[in-house]
C-alpha cells in the first residue's frame, strides 16, 4: 500500500487499525506507510486522546504573530499615506514616531511596505540597473549648513492658462533644507538675480553654490561667465558647474526634484500665482514636516541654520596689488590694452579688473581674487 494512493484521513485510520491489530513492529508500520516515526507517534497521541477528530490536519499558522501590526497604528499609517500618497514606508514610520510616542514599538519598514502593498497602496515599477559611476566624478563635501547651496530650473510645464513655469529651486546640500521653489516666465539672469538676493537676504552667503552648466549659470563666454555668477563672485561665493550632460553630479537636487514635480505640478495650477501658493505649501511641508533619509528620519528643518555670513548692503570693493593694471569694462564688454580694444565679454559689464604681467606678452586677468583668463599681447585675445 502507497501512502498517496487515497486521501490522508483514510490513510491515518488504516494506519490506526495496523497498529492496533499488532501485524507490525513500529518501525515497520512507519516505513510502509513513508512516514517518520515521530509522525507515526504524533497520530497515535491524538487518536488516543481525541479519538478520530485528532487525525485532522490542523492549520500551522502560528498562534501569535510577533510583528502583526496594531489596529490603531494600520489607521494611523494609512491615514498619513492617504494625506502623502507619495511618501514611502520609510517616511511614514519617521513621521509618526515623532508624533506618537505613546506608540512604544513601531513595525519594521518592510512590515509597512507589505501593508502597503496589500492595500493596493504601491504602484508597480520597472527595476532600473544602477550604472556605474564614473571614476572622475568628484564627490561633493559638506559638514555644517551652507557650505554649499546647490540651484537649478525644474523642467518647464504649462500652468493650465497657457503659460510656461520655470521654477528655479535653492537647496542646501548640508541640510537638504530647501531655501526657494519660485515659478519664473523664464530663465534669464534678470529673472533669477531676485530669487538669489531674497535667499541672502533672508538666510545669509553660503561658501559656494553648484549648478549645471545651462542658462543663467553658464554662457558661451569666457571662462562661461554671466552676469549672475560675477556678482556671486563678488560676493565671495565660488561657483561650482558640474560636467555637462552629468546630472548626477547634482543628485539630491535632482531627487528633490522628482518629489517637487509629483507633489506639485500633476495636476498644474491654473495660473502662476496659484502654481506658486502650491510650491510655497511644499516648501513649508517639506522642510518642517517631511522625513528625509539622509538626515535619519528628521525634516530638514530641525538641522538647518542661517549663514554666519550677511548679506551687504553693497558690493565689498574689488582691491588688486598696486603692480597691478586696472582697467575699467565698458558696458558692451571691453576694455583698452595698448590703444586697443580687448573684448571680455558683457558678464563683466561694469567691472574693474586687475591685469599682472606673467610671462613676456602674456598678462593674467582677475576679477578680485579670482583668475579668469590670460590675455596674449600678440593676438589681443584673451583666452580661458
Amino acid at each position: 500500500m502507497s501512502w498517496q494512493e487515497m486521501s490522508p484521513m483514510t490513510q491515518r485510520l488504516q494506519f490506526i487499525t495496523d497498529h492496533q491489530r499488532g501485524l507490525y513492529s513500529m518501525a515497520e508500520l512507519c516505513a510502509r506507510n513513508s512516514i517518520s516515526r515521530k509522525t507515526g507517534y504524533k497520530w497515535l497521541s491524538r487518536y488516543a486522546t481525541e479519538g478520530p477528530p485528532g487525525l485532522v490536519e490542523r492549520s500551522h499558522a502560528p498562534h501569535v504573530c510577533p510583528h502583526r501590526i496594531a489596529d490603531e497604528v494600520v489607521t494611523l499609517l494609512l491615514g498619513v499615506r492617504d494625506t502623502h500618497p507619495t511618501w514611502g514606508p520609510k517616511k511614514l514610520v519617521h513621521y509618526l514616531a515623532r508624533r506618537h510616542r505613546q506608540v512604544r514599538v513601531w513595525p519594521a519598514i518592510s512590515t509597512v511596505a507589505d501593508l502597503l502593498k496589500r492595500r493596493g497602496l504601491v504602484p508597480s515599477r520597472r527595476r532600473r540597473r544602477r550604472r556605474p559611476e564614473h571614476p572622475g566624478t568628484v564627490p561633493i563635501s559638506t559638514t555644517a549648513p551652507n557650505d554649499l547651496w546647490t540651484a537649478d530650473f525644474k523642467g518647464q510645464f504649462l500652468t493650465r492658462n497657457g503659460l510656461y513655469c520655470y521654477p528655479l529651486t535653492i537647496a542646501d546640500q548640508e541640510t537638504r533644507y530647501l531655501l526657494a521653489v519660485h515659478g519664473l516666465l523664464n530663465t534669464r539672469v534678470k529673472s533669477a538675480l531676485p530669487v538669489f538676493e531674497r535667499a541672502f537676504r533672508e538666510y545669509g552667503l553660503p561658501l559656494a553654490i553648484r549648478t549645471d552648466n545651462g542658462v543663467p549659470f553658464a554662457s558661451t563666454g569666457l571662462r562661461g561667465l554671466t552676469r549672475l555668477n560675477v556678482w556671486w563672485l563678488r560676493l565671495g561665493i565660488q561657483h561650482q558647474r558640474i560636467r555637462p550632460a552629468s546630472p548626477q553630479e547634482n543628485g539630491a537636487h535632482e531627487r528633490m526634484h522628482r518629489t517637487l514635480k509629483n507633489e506639485t505640478t500633476r495636476p498644474p495650477q491654473a495660473d502662476l500665482m496659484r502654481q506658486q501658493r502650491r510650491f510655497n505649501a511644499f516648501r513649508r511641508e517639506y522642510n518642517e514636516e517631511r522625513p528625509h533619509e539622509a538626515l535619519a528620519g528628521d525634516p530638514p528643518g530641525a538641522h538647518y541654520e542661517s549663514s554666519p555670513r550677511p548679506y551687504p548692503r553693497t558690493l565689498p570693493p574689488l582691491e588688486y596689488p598696486g603692480h597691478f593694471l586696472i582697467k575699467h569694462v565698458t558696458s558692451v564688454g571691453t576694455i583698452r590694452f595698448k590703444y586697443t580694444l580687448v573684448v571680455l565679454g558683457r558678464a563683466l559689464d561694469g567691472q574693474h579688473i586687475g591685469l599682472e604681467e606673467t610671462d613676456d606678452g602674456i598678462w593674467s586677468v582677475y576679477l578680485g581674487q579670482v583668475l579668469i583668463g590670460k590675455l596674449d599681447e600678440a593676438t589681443m585675445q584673451v583666452y580661458g
